[in-house]
């Protein structure tokens, strides 16, 4: 069996105790103690019983420990998946639709998103999906138009003068008198 690794000789028990009580962060507390217990002569499997997972786990720990110091314990959020758009094609999109589509040129009156995604392929080798398409153009504060575009001199409340008052869907029936019948 490996000799475990070593932890960092800057630290001992105590000063790890001391930054698991300050720690904000109880996942960062527990491994800690866990390290703390280690530092104190504790093996590296009673380690893992002290932060309730498995020895490669404790091991972990201390790679990250060591490398990082307290700050390498704190989870930190996944980096995701590197954007497919940088800023030049951005840019280059955004100058595309400023300029609109010329219908006897690109055979189309308004740009769709298969139209767009069709223009960053042809020019930057970069492949979109109509959903990326839109989510980026919304980003980049884009919308798409609507069937019935607002004019844009259009007073706010001309709509309501010209639509119709309909009377309620209902109305309340008239008293009617409970007829017996003759015995």
């Amino acid at each position: 069996m490996a000799a475990p690794i070593a932890l960092r000789a800057d630290y001992d028990a105590l000063r790890v105790r001391a930054l698991a009580r300050r720690s904000k962060d109880a996942a960062q507390t527990r491994r800690l103690l866990a390290l703390a217990a280690i530092y104190a002569g504790a093996s590296r499997t009673e380690a893992a019983v002290v932060g309730g997972v498995t020895l490669q786990i404790v091991r972990d720990w201390v790679v990250k420990f060591n490398a990082d110091g307290p700050d390498g314990l704190i989870d930190r959020a996944a980096p995701g998946p590197t954007p497919k758009l940088m800023e030049k094609h951005r840019a280059a999109l955004a100058e595309r639709i400023e300029a609109g589509p010329i219908s006897a040129i690109h055979g189309v009156v308004r740009w769709r998103l298969i139209d767009l995604c069709q223009w960053l392929w042809e020019e930057f080798r970069v492949s979109l999906s109509k959903s990326s398409m839109s989510r980026e153009l919304r980003a980049m504060g884009y919308r798409k138009l609507s069937a019935r575009p607002r004019h844009h001199a259009q007073a706010d409340g001309a709509v309501e003068d010209f639509k119709k008052a309909f009377p309620p869907a209902w109305k309340k029936s008239p008293r009617r008198s409970v007829s017996h019948l003759p015995t």
